[in-house]
C-alpha cells in the first residue's frame, strides 16, 4: 500500500512539474501531449466529435481511444487496410521476415551445435512471403474488429480538408462523401524519402516496401543508408544469401546510437559479412544494363568508383506525408520539410485541427505515434494526456538487437553533466551462455551526484524486450541502485541489466 501511494505521489508530482512547459516550445519535444484520432462514418449534416485522417498506429489508436472516451469518431484511411505503413509495409512484415530469415540462418549455422542436424536446408521464398502476408492480413483484420467493437466508423478513401471542420473523401469505391467533425486529427504518417537522380521502381531500385516483396534472393544487394530500416532489411537478405554492401554518407552507422555500443554493433554486423562504405556519396545510378551500376565518391569529394548490384535499396529516411491534404487551403502552418507545427496539446494554429505521429516533429516511430494519439484524444475529451519524447525507446531489430532509451554518453558529455557509466557483457550472463547466444552488452549512464539514470543502451538477442524495464526506470526517475536492488529472476537475460546497474553505482558480482 505504501509503495502504491508513493508511486501515485511521484506520478502526480511529475505531472505538476511539467506544467511549466505548457506554453513553451520545449513542451513539444519533451512533454508532448498525446494526440487523438477518431472515427465515425458521417456524411451530409452528421457531425463527429473527432475525425481522424489516417489509419496507421497513431490514427487507429487515437480513434479507438476517442470512442472509448464516448466521442463519436470516424477514421478515414486511403489504403483500404488499417495499420498504416507500419503494419502493411513496415514494422510488421519486416519483423516477420527478420524472424524467418533468422530461423534459416540458425538452422544453417547454429542448430548442429545444439545437436539438431539436417541433411540439407533450403529457402522457400514464396512460403516465407506467404507467412509474412498472413501475419499482416490477420492483424489488419483485427484492427477492423476493434473498430467495430468500439463503434468507430471507418471510411475508406483519400481525405482532404475543404474547411477546418470538413473533410472531402474520394472513396475507394469511386464516390465522394464529406465527413464533418468538431475536432479533426491529421495522422497521415510518412513516406519514403527519395534521393536526387534515383528513381525507385520497386523492382531493381526499391524502397523498404519493395525490399519486403522481392520475388528472388538478389546475389548482390546495395543498401543506401545505414539507419534502422536499411540495416534490418540488409540483415534479412544477407541471411538468405545476398552479398550486402551498405553505403552511408555519414561517418557512422545509426548516428543516434551511443558511440561505444555502435562500434560493437558494427563489428557484429561485419562478422555476419555485411560490408560498409562509410563517408561515401552515391553520385548516380545506372539501370541501363542487366546489373545496376552505382557511381560513388567520398562524401568530402574525391576519386569516383563504381559498384554493381542486382538490387539497390534506398533507405535514406522518411518524410512527412502532408501533401495533398488541403492544409494550405485552411491555413495550417508547416515547416520547411512539411511537418505540421503543433502546440503543447497537438493543436495546430487552426482551431479544431490537430496533428500527431510522423507528420509532426519528434521520433518517427509507431509507438511514439500511438502515445501521441492517446494523449491528443485525452486532451480533446477534457482530460490530461502525456508523452515524453525523451522516454521513447528505439530498437534496431537485427541480431543481436540494439535498444536504447534516454541519452547517449556523448549527449551527456556535451551537456557538461558529471556522470558515471556501468557496463555488463552478456558473455558473463548465465542465460546467454546457456543458449549459446552471448553477443552484446548493457550500458547505463547515470548522473554522478544523484545516481539518477540518464540513459540505457542494450545490445542483445532480445534487447527490444529488455529495454522496457529501463524505460520505466527513467520515467519515474529511478537510480541505478534502484535497479540493482530489485530482485531479478535467475537465469534470465535481464540479470545483465541488474549487473550493469550494480557496476554503475558500485561493483557487479559476476565479472
Amino acid at each position: 500500500m505504501a509503495m502504491a501511494m508513493a508511486s501515485f505521489a511521484r506520478r502526480k508530482a511529475y505531472l505538476l512539474s511539467r506544467n511549466y512547459l505548457s506554453n513553451s516550445s520545449e513542451a513539444i519535444r519533451y512533454s508532448v501531449s498525446l494526440t487523438s484520432f477518431s472515427r465515425s462514418f458521417a456524411s451530409g449534416s452528421d457531425e463527429n466529435d473527432v475525425v481522424v485522417i489516417g489509419g496507421g498506429p497513431g490514427g487507429y489508436v487515437a480513434a479507438i481511444k476517442a470512442a472509448q472516451l464516448g466521442l463519436k469518431t470516424t477514421c478515414i484511411e486511403k489504403r483500404g487496410t488499417l495499420g498504416g505503413t507500419c503494419l502493411n509495409v513496415g514494422c510488421i512484415p519486416s519483423k516477420a521476415l527478420l524472424h524467418s530469415s533468422h530461423m534459416y540462418h540458425e538452422a544453417l549455422h547454429s542448430f548442429a551445435n545444439h545437436g539438431v542436424k539436417f541433411p540439407s536446408v533450403e529457402v522457400d521464398l514464396p512460403a516465407m512471403m506467404a507467412q509474412k502476408d498472413k501475419a499482416v492480413s490477420n492483424l489488419t483484420k483485427g484492427i477492423e474488429g476493434l473498430f467495430k467493437k468500439n463503434k468507430v466508423n471507418y471510411v475508406k478513401g483519400y481525405g482532404k480538408f475543404i474547411s477546418p471542420s470538413e473533410v472531402s473523401v474520394d472513396t475507394l469505391e469511386g464516390g465522394n462523401t464529406v465527413v464533418k467533425g468538431k475536432n479533426i486529427i491529421v495522422a497521415t504518417g510518412s513516406d519514403v524519402k527519395s534521393l536526387p537522380g534515383i528513381t525507385i521502381d520497386e523492382k531493381r531500385i526499391v524502397s523498404s516496401t519493395g525490399a519486403l516483396a522481392l520475388t528472388e534472393i538478389p546475389k548482390k544487394l546495395v543498401v543506401i543508408g545505414a539507419g534502422y530500416i536499411g540495416l534490418e532489411m540488409g540483415s534479412v537478405w544477407g541471411r538468405l544469401g545476398s552479398e550486402v554492401t551498405v553505403v552511408e554518407f555519414a561517418p557512422d552507422i545509426v548516428p543516434t546510437m551511443d558511440g561505444e555500443v555502435r562500434k560493437q554493433f558494427q563489428r557484429s554486423l561485419e562478422k555476419q559479412k555485411m560490408k560498409f562504405m562509410l563517408k561515401t556519396k552515391v553520385v548516380s545510378v545506372d539501370t541501363s544494363d542487366d546489373s545496376v551500376k552505382l557511381t560513388l565518391e567520398p562524401s568530402a569529394g574525391g576519386e569516383q568508383t563504381t559498384l554493381e548490384a542486382d538490387v539497390v535499396l534506398v533507405s535514406a529516411g522518411r518524410t512527412p506525408f502532408t501533401a495533398g491534404l488541403g492544409l494550405d487551403k485552411i491555413g495550417v502552418e508547416t515547416d520547411k520539410i512539411g511537418r505540421i507545427l503543433v502546440g503543447e496539446r497537438f493543436a495546430t494554429n487552426v482551431p479544431g485541427v490537430f496533428a500527431i505521429g510522423d507528420v509532426i516533429p519528434g521520433p518517427m516511430l509507431a509507438h511514439k505515434a500511438e502515445e501521441d494519439g492517446v494523449a491528443c484524444v485525452e486532451f480533446i475529451a477534457g482530460k490530461e494526456g502525456h508523452v515524453d519524447y525523451d522516454m521513447v525507446p528505439g530498437v534496431v531489430y537485427t541480431h543481436p538487437e540494439v535498444a536504447s532509451v534516454g541519452k547517449t554518453e556523448e549527449q551527456v558529455k556535451t551537456l557538461g553533466v558529471a556522470y558515471r557509466v556501468g557496463k555488463f557483457p552478456f558473455l558473463a550472463n548465465s542465460r546467454a551462455k546457456a543458449i549459446d547466444d552471448a553477443k552484446g552488452v548493457v550500458k547505463i549512464v547515470s548522473e554522478e551526484e544523484t545516481d539518477k539514470i540518464l540513459g540505457v543502451h542494450i545490445m542483445a538477442p532480445n534487447a527490444g524486450e529488455l529495454i522496457h524495464e529501463a524505460v520505466l526506470a527513467l520515467q519515474y526517475g529511478a537510480s541505478s541502485e534502484d535497479i540493482a536492488r530489485t530482485c531479478h529472476a535467475h537465469p534470465t537475460m535481464s540479470e545483465a541489466l541488474k549487473e550493469a546497474a550494480m557496476a554503475t553505482y558500485d561493483k557487479p558480482i559476476h565479472i
